[in-house]
């Protein structure tokens, strides 16, 4: 063989090896995790929303107690009297004494069991008897005239009967607390069960549900964003409904506790239990909310 086809052969072996370089798959750069600020921006976008109320709300609060402060420092009189409210700067003095006080939190912790407990009877019996009354028209013919006559006495009319019903204050207020807020949360369920679409209670039956079936797959889940806005709004009720009945014939409990720091001409009292019956208010109805984003995922927050 000659040199030249000798010399020739490295040569023509060189192109393949190259061909065979660029088919190998490339080595792909590790990906660097995102920074700091990154992940900061992302959720700020993902949370504007929230983030814009709650700053609005922070900014509402800071100038009703600006306007507060105002008012009280400079004793203003326009149609409204302002000589004899206390400051908010007095107010806040009262709750630093109040907090270390036991018997104001036992007046708080009082409240709150007597809410929990009628409020708690209240959904028990008003959830069920809704789903039932919008279900069966006998029992929705039989129950719904007496309701409707009872739904419109106040809660205070109902003092002087608890009063005599039961042989305890505490049983009555604790029914009193019930009866505020068994009627909203009874009326909005029945009004969930009329506003079943009857399409789907068809076609559960078309595929051989049985009533048991419709009622938990059916009935409930539909009724239940306005079972749940009968809840928030029943709790609110209650509240009133229990600061009416402490007032009246309650010896513990926030709502005396305000009644009787106005006996006693204890003004920033006054003002620190209708604060602590407002906090404990929201609270109580951000739970229910909080509950029902639970109990219900696919409706938007």
């Amino acid at each position: 063989m000659s040199s030249p086809a000798i010399l020739r052969h490295p040569e023509d072996a060189m192109p393949s090896a190259v061909a065979d370089a660029s088919t190998a798959p490339a080595a792909t750069p590790q990906s660097t995790p995102p920074s700091f600020g990154t992940l900061a921006l992302r959720w700020f976008r993902l949370n504007q929303g929230s983030l814009r109320a709650t700053a609005i709300g922070i900014a509402s609060l800071i100038a009703f107690l600006l306007v507060w402060h105002l008012l009280t420092t400079y004793r203003v009189v326009f149609f409204v009297r302002f000589t004899n409210v206390p400051s908010p700067l007095a107010v806040y003095a009262s709750f630093i004494k109040a907090i270390h006080d036991p018997k104001f939190l036992m007046h708080i912790l009082l409240s709150c069991r007597r809410i929990l407990m009628g409020f708690t009877l209240a959904a028990v019996i008003g959830v069920p008897l809704g789903l039932i009354m919008g279900r069966f028209k006998l029992i929705h013919e039989i129950v719904f005239p007496v309701a409707e006559v009872l739904r419109p006495i106040p809660a205070i009319a109902w003092v002087p009967m608890a009063i005599m019903l039961w042989p305890t204050n505490e049983q009555s207020i604790v029914y009193i607390t019930f009866l505020g807020s068994f009627f909203p949360i009874l009326v909005n369920t029945l009004h969930g069960m009329s506003l079943v679409d009857p399409v789907l209670v068809r076609a559960a039956q078309c595929l051989g549900a049985r009533e048991r079936s419709i009622f938990r797959e059916v009935y409930f889940p539909a009724s239940l964003p306005h079972i749940f806005t009968g809840l928030t709004v029943g709790m609110g009720v209650a509240w009133v409904s229990l600061i009416a009945a402490e007032m009246i014939s309650g010896q513990y409990g926030i709502g005396y506790f305000t009644w009787e720091a106005y006996s006693l001409v204890q003004y920033a009292d006054i003002a620190l239990g209708m604060i602590a019956i407002g906090v404990l208010g929201l609270g109580s109805s951000l739970l229910i909310r909080g509950a029902g984003q639970v109990v219900m995922p696919w409706r938007e927050k």
